[in-house]
């Protein structure tokens, strides 16, 4: 199963203890609310557990604030014999709705495990 990139699989709203000395939210949130949207897209294909095992070609694009409500959007963009990379992007709503910005991408790598947390095979559908 290819997820779509129309529709976000998470959503999430930055705390107050998110922030760092800048004003901004650390970096390391962010990227735990990538590998939470990446893990679910990568479960739902893989149709059981998955690990990540390597961040590709991430990039902060611009900072994310504490009144931004960010969307995490995931689809599988490549696919192995037993792992998967998966495009995420994240889109903060700035301003109320005002605005929307793309303040991160990158691609992430899940493999997919069978019950001793080895690699199993990818039973792809098309």
């Amino acid at each position: 199963m290819t997820m779509t990139i129309s529709e976000p699989i998470l959503r999430v709203a930055p705390r107050p203890g998110d922030i760092n000395s800048n004003g901004h939210i650390f970096g390391g949130w962010v990227l735990s609310q990538m590998d939470i949207a990446g893990g679910i897209v990568a479960g739902r294909t893989a149709k059981g557990p998955t690990a990540t095992i390597a961040i590709e070609a991430m990039k902060f694009i611009a900072p994310v604030l504490l009144q931004d409500i960010i969307s995490v959007y995931a689809h599988v963009e490549r696919r192995g014999r037993t792992s998967m990379g998966i495009r995420i992007e994240v889109i903060a709503d700035r301003g109320r709705g005002a605005a929307q910005v793309k303040v991160t991408e990158g691609l992430f790598t899940f493999v997919a495990l069978d019950d001793q947390q080895r690699p199993r095979p990818i039973a792809w559908e098309d």
